[in-house]
């Protein structure tokens, strides 16, 4: 975690993702890339478009005002840590993701406010956006996080064809905050299976994975979402290791995302990863 990017629209999550950043910079002596998306109306009237020619004194006072906040933020959160401070011009979702590889940064920290309803179906949060397209693992918050992670949820589907990869990463994040793991499988009507055979096939992962400080645990709920949620509350758990399909389009409205609608409604850390990935050399 030597490069980390903080999405910042100097909201008040985005002060709490930040300051969690700076945490992490601190322990890895890593560097923090503050990035701030200004969002401009796409305008495609080619009479319009010549006066938009002398805004450019405009934008460079909005690329100023952003910095100067940046000061602010880093002055009174940073001290001792690397920060580079960005100003871009775009959509934030996509000009989030495409600055993240260009910078080869190696996780996006970033607030939410989360979304509901329509907004949620149809629309989505920003960082719901940027988890579904993003490459590059993500952790979101929504409130401060102060002190240490030291219970990570793993949730899994014992699918080990698809989750090698994953299950190292998260083998490399548990081991980077020094956390237990809560290697936990949601048993629903649709996805049935007796305790006693899930309970071996999960013996059977975390040995395989060698696996050390972790418990196993079987949570029986209606729907999978739920009860990863309501297993994350019941032990008091500082973070949510999940990972994303990356759907898009019709699929994505029709099918959802398990790891998007967590980012959307959970009160812990999330911590997502691309499972598309899983194919492609990393």
């Amino acid at each position: 975690m030597k490069k980390i990017l903080v999405p910042f629209d100097f909201s008040k999550t985005a002060v709490n993702a930040f300051r969690f950043a700076v945490d992490v910079a601190l322990q890895s002596k890593g560097t923090i890339y503050l990035l701030h998306v200004i969002e401009l109306p796409v305008i495609n009237d080619p009479v319009i478009m010549p006066v938009m020619t002398f805004e450019q004194d405009f934008l460079k006072t909005l690329r100023d005002k952003a910095v100067a906040q940046f000061d602010k933020v880093i002055a009174k959160y940073a001290t001792g840590v690397k920060v580079s401070k960005n100003v871009e011009f775009g959509s934030p979702a996509r000009t989030i993701n495409d600055f993240a590889n260009k910078q080869g940064v190696d996780l996006i920290v970033m607030g939410s406010h989360g979304a509901s309803g329509l907004r949620e179906i149809f629309i989505g949060s920003n960082a719901e956006k940027v988890v579904r397209n993003s490459s590059i693992p993500v952790l979101i918050f929504k409130n401060y996080f102060k002190g240490a992670i030291k219970n990570i949820v793993f949730p899994n589907t014992l699918d080990l064809e698809k989750m090698q990869d994953f299950t190292m990463k998260v083998k490399a994040l548990q081991a980077f905050f020094k956390a237990k793991v809560h290697i936990v499988y949601i048993n629903t009507p649709t996805n049935f299976t007796s305790d006693t055979v899930t309970l071996a096939r999960l013996k059977a992962f975390a040995k395989q994975f060698m696996f050390k400080d972790f418990t196993l645990n079987i949570f029986n709920h209606q729907y999978e979402e739920e009860g990863i949620l309501e297993f994350a509350k019941s032990i008091d758990a500082d973070l949510i290791a999940v990972g994303t399909h990356g759907r898009k389009g019709i699929s994505h409205l029709i099918n959802g995302s398990l790891a998007e609608n967590i980012v959307n409604h959970s009160k812990s850390a999330i911590w997502t990863y691309n499972l598309t990935l899983e194919t492609a050399p990393v």
